[in-house]
């Protein structure tokens, strides 16, 4: 009840134009006030204005706030990075800065993202890394070369993905019309779009977008009735063609180690049905998987559905915990000759509806140092060469793309920055089921604001306009492709403020070094402490 009160409450500012208009109107007859003429124009004006917002389907916030929503909208009559301090009091505690996120509005928009009168970036910080450009410029680069191959030896329809991406967001926790908006903008810009865990709705098919299919721990979609795995409804699913890579969730960056409940009141039929679970009851996502127990085990599923999937990209996703974990990942690797065609690397900076507080802030290795590691490891095992590296965690701008691929990543993907694309205000409402842009509400009347076909065309501009500065950033520095990255292509400050290549704070093992019998004290002898973890790991356990 208290909820359907809130969202009536913001129909109230309209409604008081409404009688306001209406008690002007009755009394004008007995009054020839030229200030009763005024105020009537006025709230007769406002009114219509109400009428216009409801109607219109262009702008969310204003239809699901008519009149008062506009107050918004004068603000963004200020410059960017003005507006930016008077919508956000408490701009340190935001996911992302205020000028991050409006370069995501200008790109979605197709707005120019020039800037005259230099950086807006406090100095320290802007001067903290750096792209060192040439003298000799390479010729423009086309964003539809920005892909790399993803598919190993025993992959049959390996899939060349873009190097820019929708991060997994689930239906549930996002809106019906913003998949379908995400969906449908990667279907325009030919990237791929990820489910998130809670499987394949009829909103991620409805375009025909390519889609990584998230297979987390409660195996939705694919699952029996009592929560475990089913093989041939994932057989089934996996043979649709939008279907072009498979992902299993291990961990999550945001709150990496624990599970979920998507409480019984919240679930829809259309929740319901997509994920395969009953009405009524609480959704439950474990903290761990059922069907592996042991590095070994993991590798048999990927083998599994490599199977399954008639010989689709098959990998994992995770964020980097026990270093002996990762490590015994590695032996496993080696000790049984399945490869995963990629990884993705969360960082636990990344993003989600919710999660307790301390896992948010304390749990999980952020992406740069897991990505680092992995890439490092990958390259002493000798099996770089047969993973791609997919990267997760506040990737929003050309730059942050670069800096990822010269750390080790082969594509980046990210979730907020195609949020703030469908309309997302960072309101931090999405645990309430009151988010007033449609974005993150399972509320019908909310989500109608948001026009997927709309929004759909600034989730295309903002992902081919940021590719185009990718480009531009690589030819300014001499690069034909990301891939020509290292990490010395990114100078650093590091903390005695002398700036030296990003390489020289990073992890980085010679190739084949953890193949030979002495890897560990290789390990201990240039990385302290590291030996004893390659030491402890073992495939048969974590």
């Amino acid at each position: 009840m208290l909820k359907k009160i809130r969202t009536l409450s913001r129909f109230v500012p309209w409604g008081i134009c409404i009688l306001i208009a209406l008690l002007i109107v009755s009394g004008l007859r007995l009054s020839s006030s030229w200030d009763m003429w005024f105020f009537a124009v006025v709230f007769v004006y406002l009114s219509w204005m109400g009428l216009n917002d409801v109607m219109q389907t262009k702008h969310a916030i204003t239809n699901n706030y008519p009149v008062s929503g506009h107050l918004r909208f004068l603000f963004e009559t200020f410059r960017p990075e003005i507006r930016q301090y008077l919508l956000e009091s408490d701009t340190e505690k935001l996911p992302f800065s205020r000028n991050q996120r409006a370069l995501v509005y200008q790109r979605a928009k197709g707005e120019s993202d020039k800037r005259p009168l230099g950086t807006i970036e406090d100095a320290y910080r802007q001067g903290m890394e750096w792209l060192p450009h040439t003298i000799n410029p390479t010729k423009h680069i086309a964003i539809n070369d920005l892909r790399t191959r993803v598919g190993g030896a025993k992959c049959l329809m390996p899939y060349d993905i873009s190097l820019f991406n929708v991060s997994a967001m689930s239906f549930g926790s996002l809106s019906g019309n913003a998949i379908m908006a995400l969906n449908k903008g990667a279907k325009m810009g030919g990237f791929a779009h990820d489910t998130g865990e809670g499987s394949v709705s009829d909103y991620h098919r409805r375009y025909g977008g390519d889609l990584i299919w998230e297979l987390g721990s409660g195996y939705f979609g694919c699952r029996k009735a009592d929560g475990s795995f089913d093989p041939d409804l994932f057989a089934k699913v996996a043979s649709e063609p939008q279907i072009k890579m498979i992902e299993i969730k291990i961990s999550q960056g945001a709150k990496p180690g624990h599970g979920g409940v998507l409480p019984a009141a919240k679930i829809t039929p259309e929740i319901a049905k997509t994920r395969g679970i009953p009405m009524g009851e609480d959704c439950i996502s474990p903290a761990g998987h059922s069907k592996f127990s042991t590095p070994l085990e993991l590798m048999q599923f990927i083998e599994e559905l490599r199977s399954l999937s008639q010989g689709k990209p098959i990998g994992f996703k995770l964020c980097i915990g026990k270093l002996s974990e990762w490590f015994a990942i590695i032996k496993a690797m080696l000790d049984t000759g399945t490869r995963p065609d990629f990884i993705v690397v969360d960082g636990s900076e990344g993003g989600t509806g919710a999660a307790p507080v301390e896992f948010v802030d304390h749990v999980g290795t952020p992406m740069r140092d897991g990505l680092r590691l992995v890439h490092a490891s990958l390259v002493g095992a000798g099996l770089r060469d047969e993973i791609k590296i997919g990267v997760a965690g506040k990737i929003i701008s050309a730059f942050d793309i670069a800096r990822a691929c010269a750390i080790g990543a082969d594509w980046c993907n990210a979730a907020r920055g195609f949020m703030f694309a469908v309309g997302c205000i960072q309101s931090r409402a999405c645990h309430t089921d009151l988010c007033p842009t449609g974005v993150a509400t399972q509320d019908e009347m909310r989500q109608r604001a948001l026009n997927p076909e709309d929004k759909s065309h600034r989730v295309f501009h903002y992902h081919q306009n940021t590719l185009v500065a990718l480009s531009e950033l690589l030819s300014a520095s001499g690069y034909n492709h990301p891939k020509e990255l290292n990490a010395n292509s990114v100078i650093h400050r590091n903390e005695l403020g002398r700036a030296v290549p990003m390489g020289i704070n990073l992890l980085q093992l010679e190739a084949g070094v953890l193949l030979k019998n002495n890897a560990h004290e290789y390990l201990d002898k240039h990385f302290d402490g590291l030996g004893s973890y390659w030491l402890e790991a073992s495939s048969a356990n974590w």
